[in-house]
């Protein structure tokens, strides 16, 4: 046609929808293409790595610094529970074991008692 309107495979102008439609397309290929061309490169490869290091570190920063903040504001952190857990424990060992001490020292003392109460009446002692 001579007035410039284009027309579509059967003769009938396009639409704005169908132009519309078409330019898409050509900015996705365009766009796929070049994230393809990006990705195949190896600095894309090192970029990554670099990005995953950058992003572990942040992590480790970002739990250090919730330790210096519960431990500025005097709330116990997870190394200080981990600290009291252990000295519970160890105290819970000694004082198992002074517990079997006693008990020890009570059966002793009420053999002994009992030795005792059969000398005084009179029963030969072992």
């Amino acid at each position: 046609m001579a007035s410039g309107t284009k027309t579509d495979s059967d003769g009938a102008p396009d639409s704005p929808e169908d132009r519309l439609r078409a330019l898409y397309e050509q900015g996705e290929a365009a766009t796929a293409d070049a994230l393809e061309q990006l990705v195949a490169r190896p600095s894309f490869g090192a970029l990554l790595a670099h990005s995953a290091e950058n992003v572990a570190a942040l992590t480790r920063i970002g739990a250090e610094i919730a330790d210096l903040v519960l431990r500025n504001l005097r709330v116990a952190g997870r190394a200080d529970i981990i600290r009291l857990a252990r000295e519970l424990n160890r105290t819970e060992d000694k004082l198992e074991r002074v517990l079997q001490e006693v008990e020890l020292l009570r059966d002793e003392l009420r053999d002994s008692s009992r030795r005792n109460a059969g000398r005084k009446r009179g029963e030969p002692a072992g």
